[in-house]
């Protein structure tokens, strides 16, 4: 019996009771962030917020951060070529506002705990993904217009629902990307306005830009609402504010009218108006294209992230020596 060991009765108890009172406090901080969200007030970095909430915003903020800085590179293969000043000082500013909505995305993410030097690392790695649209070539110029006026035309289609996001940093962040992206889509629409005017090589020039553009600008919404694995979750949590179809939906319905006065087909015999749902009639996509890009096999998957990650390596003296100043800033003070 001496050797024997008694526990201690009093320490279990205190321990069981600081485990309920535990249990008690994450209960009521959950119950706490339930309410926010049905109230669809806004979650704030210092709130306390579920981790699976914390990581589904940082993968959503920070492939829409580097969509943005991805992006940049088939527009800005236009920009030594555009045919006048004012159409490369056009596209000069808007390939820089796609810079700042980058820098505004990451800094939203960051408030969650990650920098941005891992999201950028994370991409080169292939551990993230940007949107699928920015894999296929800009073949000719009237691709900058159809840019803007499809792809751009689509992210208003996504985005503006997200200024009222659950998460503070990241709504307030797409109210001004969003007015952006609006004024990006008209000016790629009176490009092809423009070109549309012009001669019939013009208009061929937009036509054809139009056929390749149309079903990538049409998959950026995701896949279908019942293959998409992170839809319904991101919906509950306000997140996101609509689904993929609904947002597919919208897309069309604005679009078509859009078309008709340009004076372009959109390629998809079967578009055609729906009386009874109040909507138009479309085909699907090519999900099984769809696919394919986005695990990389796209036609610039390889020739976007190289090109990223070379710009990447080529800045790494830039952050060496900002950090050094710093250190000694501090040092110093």
């Amino acid at each position: 019996m001496c050797g024997r060991l008694i526990p201690d009765r009093s320490v279990s108890k205190a321990h069981r009771e600081a485990r309920m009172t535990a249990t008690l406090d994450d209960t009521e901080l959950e119950a706490g962030f339930e309410r926010t969200i049905e109230h669809h007030d806004r979650i704030e970095p210092r709130d306390w917020m579920p981790e699976g909430y914390r990581k589904t915003l940082i993968r959503q903020i920070a492939q829409h951060a580097h969509s943005e800085i991805i992006g940049m590179q088939p527009e800005g293969n236009w920009i030594t070529r555009a045919p006048s000043l004012r159409r490369k000082a056009i596209l000069l500013a808007k390939v820089q506002d796609e810079a700042g909505h980058g820098l505004y995305l990451y800094s939203a993410a960051e408030t969650l705990g990650v920098s941005r030097l891992q999201l950028t690392e994370m991409l080169i790695e292939g551990k993230q993904k940007y949107s699928s649209i920015f894999n296929y070539p800009t073949l000719s110029y009237a691709d900058v217009g159809t840019i803007g006026w499809l792809v751009d035309g689509a992210a208003i289609c996504n985005q503006v629902p997200l200024c009222r996001t659950s998460f503070g940093p990241y709504g307030r962040a797409m109210i001004r990307i969003c007015k952006e992206e609006s004024f990006h889509q008209r000016q790629g629409y009176e490009l092809l306005m423009t070109m549309m005017r012009g001669t019939d090589e013009q208009r061929a020039m937009v036509q054809e830009s139009v056929d390749r553009f149309w079903w990538p600008a049409l998959m950026m919404f995701g896949p279908p609402d019942d293959e998409s694995p992170n839809t319904a979750q991101s919906m509950a949590w306000g997140i996101k504010r609509n689904t993929n179809d609904d947002l597919r939906q919208r897309m069309v319905d604005m679009t078509v009218p859009q078309a008709e006065a340009l004076g372009v087909t959109l390629p998809d015999p079967t578009l055609a108006w729906n009386e009874e749902r109040g909507h138009y009639d479309f085909a699907e996509p090519d999900w099984d294209e769809f696919l394919q890009v986005i695990k990389g096999n796209g036609p610039c998957n390889a020739q976007r992230l190289a090109h990223r990650r070379r710009a990447h390596e080529d800045g790494a003296w830039v952050r060496e020596a900002a950090t050094a100043y710093a250190a000694k800033r501090e040092a110093t003070s």
